[in-house]
């Protein structure tokens, strides 16, 4: 076959799989059709005989079922005990797969790969150990049957009439990097299974009744067989893009359609799918898409999509390949993949091509030195293309209204030259500049009318530059010979030069639609990056969707398990009952459904799933303008597209709002663990004084003094006052947090409010001094002076708490030009800087400060709320010279009350 650069190009993506293997660990799976073929005891064979080489070989699971030849193989192989694990009260074993990563072995034997761990492991499925396992670098030898496989599990249950709960997806085994088959005959099966060698006698006899009959078990052994085939086919594939090695190799059959713009795809697909069934072997079809396919009519594009969309409904791969050369891409692509014969379509060229030279794909594909089956499908349209309105194309198709236009504007622009020409004759200039004029129109018509018109006007500037500017004039006859050379040049660069035009605004053409799409594309990315929520998203994607496909489009999403359309444009809420089955069928099934698919194609809406990593997130649904039209090839790539990036929108919004209720939550659990914790201390602990000291009053009455029973009793009345502060803070912060905490303002001065808080906290403060600097020029406030006093308690509680006894406690206070500032400072070990704007928070307490003094972490709280309904703010710095914390508050100062007229009014009730 010719060389192409796809076929002798290393293939990226076969290299970074190989590349991503050396980091991990190999997988070997030991495949069986059904339990006692003796994969376990392959497997454990195998393990010898690495044993041997000097290879570390550890057991993690290994199911014996009480069989005394596994038994006797497992002797000579550790094996690392596994962990027990209760469950309903009973007791289990399961893989210990931490004590397999810390042993960390060459290979570690698992088997039963499909076994459902007991709930409390770290892992539901046996497999996902085995994954954790190979990402440490370990490699491991499994075990597993074929009815285990989920893509096998309904075809297994038509089979055996069972089914299979224990499955394991079948990315599995495609990961798997050897595959041995253990192969047995049903024969020796069910005779294996008489002897006692597979069940107990009881179980073997009830199995032989149900799921071990000849015909159940050869069924299995097929399945089995083939999907061994297969992986060892795939991996085949791997090596030889991998490896640029040029196909194909027939070990196995796979049949690619070529699909064209004619009528005859339809009759290509069914031809390939009979082709393919007949050998039971893999399909595809294949449309290479080149610069020329923008310009298309919509009638081929409408076929194409068709022919794509019924071999997808065969059962085929359906795949657009973007490329320039249709045969020679065909080849590459069928090269690369290892394709054994082609299916393709009657060339439909006539006898000009032959007479020019040119060579249709289908000849190109039946060259002797193309390494592949061709197999060339012709006849008319069969009544399936009928059925799927597909019309046989006549012999002659009369040109659209604007062919009409082009070849219009074709003509007129010779007749210009014409005219121009007869001036430039008249001047006596050489008859060469008149064939440039005509030159020079045949390449604008060329440029910015189309090929067909081109060559039109080639021809009729051909003539007409004969007929009027060659002698003998107005006749075709030409006398000079050098006038015969120059026409027929001219002809010539007027072909080539139409053809090159046209090809120019082909490729014109087609990057202004790519372009169109990428910033189509963009422009969506954009929108939907910046919305914050769902319904954001939802308005985002059904608009642009609508704006792309000129249609209709809505979202729908799960909610209490059923789909409810959530969005759409125009604005959409109600399906009909067809459509909302083709939605039910898309979400469940998780493929496409509706118009134009192979479900449910007499619903209005086309749907397709909204799918990302973690699962489906939801359904769109489109509707084209005209209710029988299909999505072409670029509509459904980009709709594709659209709908990936708007399920990844869609889970974004989802998770965030996911981590926000985390977050709240976490938030919420915390404070109602500092509030128990809070509680249980700063309840109790006054409790305990109370009820200690009036037990003592009680018991021991007669026997003390008064001064004891004082004491008593000034320790009853401070705890009592203690937990009354603290259930005042309570009320206080459940105010405050529901917005009913108003302050009843007054003109106060700021010495007598401070002066009585102190008077409250005297005694809780002992022996520390409270210096007290307001200076004497300080302004009357407008406060609420109950509230402020608690503030300055709380304050003084707070700094008496941390500074030493017979330490300092400073209150500064002076006014400044529109506010005032009041200081508390205190001698304690002071607040680290990333904690200063925390103590403010309910609850919050500082880790060195928790050592020294207990406390609710509601009074800074506390203070906060009340100075900010103030309209005045507070803030932690640090002490005086470095030392301890200043609490600095800041009030608006408004204007001074006039005294005068206050006294003039009397005093107030």
């Amino acid at each position: 076959m010719p060389e192409t650069g796809d076929a002798k190009r290393l293939s990226p993506d076969a290299l970074l799989a190989e590349a991503a293997r050396e980091s991990r660990g190999r997988l070997k799976i030991f495949l069986g059709a059904a339990p006692g073929v003796g994969k376990t005891y392959a497997m454990l064979e195998t393990a010898h005989e690495r044993q041997r080489e000097g290879i570390d070989v550890v057991g993690g699971v290994v199911e014996t079922h009480g069989r005394q030849e596994t038994e006797t193989l497992v002797k000579g192989l550790e094996v690392i005990p596994r962990r027990p694990v209760d469950y309903r009260g009973r007791h289990f074993l399961e893989l210990d797969l931490d004590g397999v990563l810390a042993r960390r072995p060459a290979i570690a034997l698992i088997d039963e790969l499909a076994h459902t761990n007991i709930p409390g492991s770290r892992h539901v499925k046996r497999y996902q150990d085995v994954e954790e396992l190979l990402a440490a670098g370990i490699d491991v030898y499994s075990t597993l049957n074929v009815q285990h496989l989920e893509s096998l599990n309904d075809v297994i249950e038509r089979i055996a009439g069972i089914r299979v709960r224990e499955t394991v997806p079948d990315g599995v085994l495609q990961q798997a990097d050897e595959i041995e088959l253990i192969d047995l005959p049903p024969g020796d099966l069910l005779k294996r299974l008489a002897e006692g060698k597979v069940y107990v006698p009881e179980q073997a006899r009830r199995a032989t009744d149900h799921f071990f009959s000849p015909g159940n078990l050869t069924a299995l052994r097929e399945l089995a067989l083939r999907q061994a085939a297969e992986r060892v086919d795939a991996q085949m594939e791997s090596y030889l893009r991998a490896h640029a090695i040029r196909g194909p190799w027939p070990t196995r059959e796979r049949v690619m359609a070529c699909i064209g713009k004619g009528v005859e795809a339809s009759r290509v697909v069914r031809s390939a799918k009979r082709v393919a069934e007949r050998r039971q072997a893999p399909w595809v079809a294949v449309f290479v898409e080149t610069r020329r396919h923008h310009g298309m009519s919509e009638k081929a594009k409408v076929q194409v999509a068709q022919a794509l969309s019924l071999a997808e409904e065969l059962g085929g791969e359906a795949v657009i390949w973007q490329g320039d050369d249709v045969a020679q891409d065909l080849l590459a692509y069928a090269a690369g993949h290892n394709v054994t014969q082609i299916v393709v379509g009657r060339p439909g060229h006539g006898r000009l091509h032959h007479l020019f030279g040119s060579r249709s794909i289908t000849d190109r594909l039946l060259a002797p030195d193309v390494p592949f089956d061709v197999l060339m499908v012709g006849g008319e349209a069969d009544e399936g293309d009928r059925r799927q309105g597909v019309e046989a194309q006549p012999v002659w198709v009369p040109p659209k209204r604007s062919d009409w236009v082009g070849f219009g504007v074709a003509a007129l622009a010779v007749a210009a030259v014409t005219g121009l020409g007869f001036l430039i004759h008249g001047w006596h200039l050489p008859l060469a500049n008149i064939s440039v004029a005509f030159l020079i129109a045949v390449l604008l018509v060329a440029m910015h009318v189309g090929l067909g018109p081109a060559i039109f006007a080639s021809i009729t500037s051909f003539l007409t530059f004969n007929f009027f500017f060659t002698e003998p004039r107005f006749t075709f006859a030409v006398s000079d010979v050098r006038n015969i050379l120059t026409i027929a040049f001219y002809l010539l660069a007027a072909v080539i030069t139409s053809n090159l035009a046209s090809r120019l605004r082909s490729q014109v053409e087609a990057t202004r639609v790519s372009a169109r799409r990428t910033a189509n594309l963009y422009e969506f990315s954009r929108t939907i990056a910046g919305a914050a929520t769902q319904d954001d998203v939802l308005w985002a994607v059904v608009h642009h969707v609508s704006a792309t496909i000129h249609g209709r489009s809505l979202v729908l999403l799960p909610r209490d398990g059923r789909l409810e359309v959530r969005a759409g444009y125009p604005p959409e809420d109600v399906l009909d009952e067809k459509s909302a089955a083709a939605a039910d069928w898309a979400w469940s099934h998780g493929t496409r459904a509706g118009r134009g698919s192979a479900t449910l194609p007499t619903s209005d809406w086309l749907f397709l799933p909204l799918k990302t990593a973690r699962g489906p997130v939801g359904v769109l649904g489109v509707q084209m303008e005209q209710g029988d039209a299909v999505l072409i090839p670029d509509q459904q790539r980009l709709l594709d597209v659209l709908s990936d990036q708007a399920a990844v929108a869609i889970e974004r919004t989802a998770l965030v709002a996911a981590i926000e209720a985390a977050r709240v939550g976490t938030e919420r659990e915390r404070l109602r663990t500092a509030l128990l914790s809070s509680l249980s201390h700063d309840l109790r602990t006054p409790l305990v004084s109370i009820i200690g000291a009036a037990g003592s009053l009680l018991k021991y009455h007669e026997r003390l003094d008064d001064d004891s029973r004082r004491e008593l009793a000034q320790t009853i009345q401070d705890e009592a006052e203690r937990l009354n502060r603290f259930v005042q803070n309570l009320l206080d912060m459940t105010k405050l947090g529901a917005g009913a905490l108003k302050p009843r303002v007054d003109w106060v001065d700021l010495r007598d409010v401070v002066g009585q808080a102190y008077e409250r906290a005297r005694r809780l403060l002992g022996r520390r001094v409270v210096g007290i600097d307001i200076d004497h020029a300080f302004p009357l406030l407008c406060i609420d002076a109950m509230l402020m006093e608690q503030v300055f308690f709380n304050l003084l509680d707070n700094a008496g708490k941390y500074t030493p006894e017979a330490g300092t406690i400073k209150v500064w206070a002076r006014p400044r030009s529109e506010h005032v500032v009041i200081e508390v400072c205190d001698e304690g070990p002071g607040i680290p800087s990333e904690d200063r704007e925390h103590v403010f928070d309910m609850f919050y307490r500082v880790n060195a400060a928790d050592s020294q003094s207990a406390g609710t972490g509601l009074g800074l709280a506390i203070c906060r709320g009340i100075i900010e309904a103030h309209g005045g703010a507070i803030q932690a710095a640090g002490g005086l010279h470095g030392h301890g914390t200043c609490i600095i508050i800041t009030l608006p100062l408004p204007p001074e009350p006039d005294l005068g007229a206050a006294a003039a009014d009397g005093p107030r009730e």
